[in-house]
């Protein structure tokens, strides 16, 4: 009996703020991804309401995908993917993000990326909004916290969904939009830049208005999804979180009391909102915690209930321990939390864990009961060019052939899998870092973290690899 689905849709993800470039090509505005500045992994990004005079901002160029797009399609259709999960830039089509008319270039640009994509017999899933806010949205508006935002999105929806009909079946609302749950969500996934805050992991955290403009992305979403319907009966909507996975540190009661509330925050308070079409049990208990009041406007609940989503897609890189203790808040996890002494991790101090991807599927399966997909897992690292041009990344395929094995067992659990998109399926800059150095990639592009490099493309050992993986609809993941 096969592991995957015939049909499964295998593919890659990368998102237009981290590959594309071009920031000022084809009248596009300037985005909130626009003005962060390059940063690594001992140094922070900056956020620079004015942009600096001689300061890199990798998002400006990236890995120029919007002059080499026909070129790295053809070679994600030379892997054989049968999904291609990209973002669209809301800058290329509202600039600014409050006119009333979109921008016929950004319309024509990606439409012909879409067909592109159709050409090579490839699916578009296409995120409508991943971190790449309209700067002038934050400047003029304050971001999410401003109710006006959702009428400036719909109009955005409507203009891609009426453009894209017929083309394009797969939205994503809001790229991992739990990212919002903790401080570093206020200006990533809200466009929220409250006052004092420059360094993007350390920013100035202003619960109300957080989940106040979660709140306004929960009642756009849904009134995205009833649209997208109503334009395209065929259209199907999903949200996307970042999932994870959580275990107690020991069985200490405590522990497992701590882990629990941390699933609950985290990974089931936005997906019930956008699957459930409701407000969860334990949300009074976390407003209450953060001193929130939330104003809910008439109507606002029935729209969300009216909205809920088709499917749920979402991330899932790392996992973490909770401890009710204090003293073992460990450092390690781009979630925080306490590392967990039986895994390793990479590079960048993201521990691998295979199985809790396994547990990530169950689990969100057995709660909502609606189709999943994984749009992002990967490995970031440092590759390296040998003497004869190869990039020998067999950490990358050892990473991803566990994590498939993970995906096939929950399959068999009786998970309703759909796809598998991994992560920068094409080297590109790292959201949270801002550099090039944490690669991802099928692909290597020359492309440099002091902005070097001729942006040529090659392929890595992991290419190959996943072109059989493809090939045999996971059947095969020998190296």
């Amino acid at each position: 009996m096969a592991r995957f689905p015939e049909g499964f849709l295998w593919g890659g993800a990368t998102a237009a703020n981290q590959c594309e470039g071009g920031y000022r090509e084809g009248g596009k505005g300037l985005s909130i991804s626009d003005i962060c500045t390059g940063g690594s992994r001992k140094q922070a990004k900056r956020i620079t309401p004015v942009l600096e005079e001689g300061t890199f901002y990798p998002s400006h160029e990236a890995i120029d995908m919007y002059h080499h797009y026909k070129n790295d399609i053809a070679m994600f259709a030379q892997m054989g993917f049968k999904v291609y999960r990209f973002s669209i830039a809301w800058t290329r089509i509202f600039p600014k993000g409050d006119e009333s008319e979109p921008n016929e270039a950004g319309l024509l640009f990606y439409e012909s990326l879409i067909d592109e994509c159709i050409k090579h017999n490839i699916e578009p899933l296409i995120t409508i909004s991943h971190y790449e806010l309209p700067f002038h949205l934050t400047k003029e508006y304050g971001g999410w916290a401003n109710r006006k935002l959702i009428d400036f999105f719909m109009n955005y929806c409507t203009a891609i969904f009426n453009r894209y009909k017929g083309k394009v079946k797969y939205w994503l609302t809001f790229n991992e939009i739990n990212g919002a749950m903790g401080n570093l969500g206020n200006f990533l996934s809200l466009g929220i830049l409250n006052e004092g805050t420059t360094d993007f992991m350390n920013q100035v955290d202003d619960p109300q208005k957080r989940f106040q403009g979660l709140h306004h992305q929960f009642v756009a979403s849904a009134k995205a999804v009833q649209l997208a319907h109503e334009i395209d009966a065929t259209n199907q909507v999903g949200n996307m979180i970042i999932y994870a996975t959580t275990y107690p540190l020991t069985c200490k009661p405590e522990d497992a009391i701590a882990a629990q509330k941390q699933n609950q925050n985290f990974n089931y308070y936005c997906t019930d909102v956008q699957v459930k079409g409701k407000y969860p049990t334990f949300a009074n208990r976390i407003w209450n915690d953060y001193g929130v009041t939330l104003d809910i406007h008439d109507g606002d609940m029935e729209t969300i209930a009216a909205g809920t989503v088709d499917f749920i897609s979402f991330s899932y890189y790392m996992s973490s321990c909770t401890s009710a203790d204090p003293a073992k808040k460990g450092e390690g996890n781009l979630l925080g939390g306490t590392p967990n002494p039986y895994l390793e991790a990479s590079e960048w101090g993201w521990q691998i864990d295979p199985q809790g991807l396994r547990y990530a599927l169950i689990d969100l399966y057995d709660r909502y009961r609606v189709p999943l997909m994984v749009v992002e897992n990967g490995l970031g690292a440092i590759d390296t060019i040998e003497e004869d041009g190869t990039i020998n990344d067999e950490y990358r395929i050892d990473y991803l052939r566990k994590h498939i094995d993970a995906m096939a067992e929950a399959i068999a659990d009786g998970v309703d899998l759909r796809a598998f998109t991994p992560w920068g399926c094409i080297d590109l800059v790292s959201a949270s870092t801002g550099e090039m150095a944490k690669r991802y990639g099928f692909i290597y592009v020359e492309k440099y973290d002091d902005g070097s490099g001729d942006f040529s493309r090659r392929k890595k050992k992991s290419f190959d690899w996943y072109k059989k993986v493809i090939e045999t609809n996971g059947e095969d993941l020998s190296s």
